[in-house]
């Protein structure tokens, strides 16, 4: 791409989304009050038109090819505070207030963000270990009492 089209694409006031080859982009969802990283979802051009015009997140699930409003089963629904999209119009990002018991993760936690990954550089090896442990992030309601099994 020319670098002229390019700055035409950083610059402009037109709202022209990108989606990718399956009609999909992601949605990067933080907590405007915060600014606590709760999800990555995805959104195709129906999810992100409702998500607009009703005022809440609504996202594509990849994993059941299906539509769904974040928080129709627990509650836990994400209202737009501000709507922010990326350089070149492929990523969006939902700044929410969470309402219900505040959880954005379906294990019940406030963001899907409870694990952090360790490098363990071994100089012996010239090698790294990659390890997780969790955060302070504990669940706020038992998933089988909201999802069932």
């Amino acid at each position: 791409m020319a670098s002229d089209d390019a700055q035409k694409i950083d610059e402009t006031l037109d709202f022209t989304p990108k989606f990718d080859s399956d009609g999909l982009m992601p949605a990067i969802v933080i907590e405007a009050s915060s600014g606590t990283l709760l999800m990555q979802a995805f959104v195709n051009i129906d999810a992100l038109k409702t998500t607009l015009e009703t005022g809440y997140a609504n996202f594509w699930s990849r994993s059941r090819q299906a539509y769904w409003q974040k928080g129709e089963t627990s509650g836990n629904r994400l209202l737009i505070k501000d709507v922010l999209i990326d350089c070149d119009q492929d990523s969006i990002c939902f700044m929410v207030e969470m309402e219900g018991v505040k959880a954005a993760c379906h294990t019940g936690r406030q963001s899907c963000y409870y694990r952090k990954l360790s490098l363990n550089h071994d100089q012996s090896t010239s090698g790294s270990d990659i390890s997780l442990s969790f955060n302070d992030m504990k669940p706020l309601f038992n998933p089988k009492d909201v999802y069932g099994s």
